[in-house]
């Protein structure tokens, strides 16, 4: 079940990047600038799998961390705030690679 969930993600994502990306192919056929679109399409790519990898590595920080303060309740404090911060370092990666997968989109 968790596969077929995060296929069809990363399948919305490629999806939505492709239609982003073309929006204006024609124009860029015909004064000669394919590369960006590909450059689009590569970043599309770049950004679904930070954001596949991100959710995944969120999801087992917190999964590991509740499984520890359900194990010893009396180490809560210890666990959730490394856990908070651990949380908020993986998810600036992802902005990260959201912001270099629109400037590489040429979208900044």
């Amino acid at each position: 079940m968790k596969t077929l969930l995060s296929l069809s993600f990363m399948f919305g994502v490629f999806l939505t990047t492709a239609v982003f990306a073309q929006e204006h192919a024609a124009e860029q056929v015909a004064t000669g600038y394919g590369h960006q679109a590909w450059l689009a399409i590569a970043a599309g790519f770049g950004m679904s799998i930070a954001s596949a990898a991100g959710v995944w590595g969120q999801s087992r920080a917190l999964s590991t961390a509740l499984d520890g303060i359900a194990r010893n309740p009396g180490a809560q404090t210890k666990i959730f705030i490394p856990m908070v911060v651990g949380l908020a370092l993986i998810e600036s990666l992802v902005l990260l690679s959201f912001i270099v997968a629109n400037g590489l989109s040429g979208r900044i």
